[in-house]
C-alpha cells in the first residue's frame, strides 16, 4: 500500500508540475534523458515501484526535492502556502549563474549539477529549470556586459523574449519571434528577468 501511495503522489505531482511549469511530457523526456515509455508508464499508473534514479531525474528537471515529489501533494501544498499570507509564502529559488562563454558547454547539465558547480543568485517567483546567464558581450541594444539574464532553460512559449545562440557567428541574441534556422540557432530559453549591471 505504501509503494502504491508513493507512486500515486509521484504521478499526480508530475502531472501538476508539467501543467504549472508550462512543460510537456516530451520536454520532460528530452531534458531529463528518460524515455517516453518510462514517463507514460508512470503517468498511466502502470508502475508501482519507480527506480530512485528515475525519480531523481524527474525531480532535478523540475527543481524540486527528490523526497518530497513522492511524499507531498505539491498542488495542495501550493494552495495552502499561498493562502497563508497575502503575498504567498514562497522561498526564493536558487539559480546557478553561468558566464556567457561557459554556457553552451554546460547547457546539457541538470540544474542540480549546475547549482553545485557555479555561483548562485536567487529568483523570487514561481520558478523551475532556471539559469542565470552573466553577459560578457553586449547583446542587442538592451543588454550590456555584466548584465544578468534569468532564463527558463529550454522554455519556448509564444510570448516573451528568448535567449538564443547563433552557432555560425558564435554570438547570443535576445529575440521575440521564432523566425530562424534551427540548424544554426540554439534556443537557450525564455528570459524571465533582466538584471542590469550598475
Amino acid at each position: 500500500m505504501y509503494k502504491k501511495d508513493r507512486a500515486e503522489k509521484l504521478k499526480n505531482n508530475i502531472r501538476y508540475l508539467i501543467k504549472s511549469c508550462g512543460e510537456t511530457r516530451l520536454s520532460l523526456c528530452n531534458a531529463s534523458g528518460l524515455t517516453r515509455t518510462t514517463i507514460y508508464n508512470i503517468l498511466e499508473g502502470r508502475v508501482v515501484n519507480v527506480q530512485e534514479s528515475t525519480v531523481r531525474k524527474i525531480s532535478d528537471f523540475f527543481g524540486v526535492s527528490y523526497k518530497e515529489i513522492e511524499s507531498i501533494d505539491f498542488e495542495e501544498k501550493e494552495v495552502v502556502e499561498s493562502s497563508v499570507s497575502l503575498y504567498g509564502n514562497m522561498n526564493p529559488a536558487a539559480v546557478p549563474v553561468i558566464k556567457e562563454s561557459q554556457l553552451i558547454k554546460n547547457l546539457d547539465k541538470r540544474i542540480g549539477e549546475l547549482v553545485v558547480s557555479h555561483p548562485l543568485t536567487y529568483y523570487f517567483g514561481t520558478a523551475c529549470n532556471l539559469i542565470g546567464v552573466l553577459l560578457e558581450n553586449k547583446v542587442g541594444g538592451m543588454n550590456d556586459v555584466g548584465d544578468l539574464l534569468i532564463v527558463k532553460k529550454g522554455g519556448w512559449s509564444r510570448e516573451g523574449e528568448k535567449l538564443v545562440y547563433d552557432k555560425i557567428i558564435n554570438r547570443f541574441f535576445v529575440v521575440g519571434e521564432p523566425c530562424f534556422d534551427s540548424d544554426v540557432v540554439v534556443v537557450i530559453g525564455e528570459v524571465v528577468e533582466e538584471r542590469f549591471n550598475g
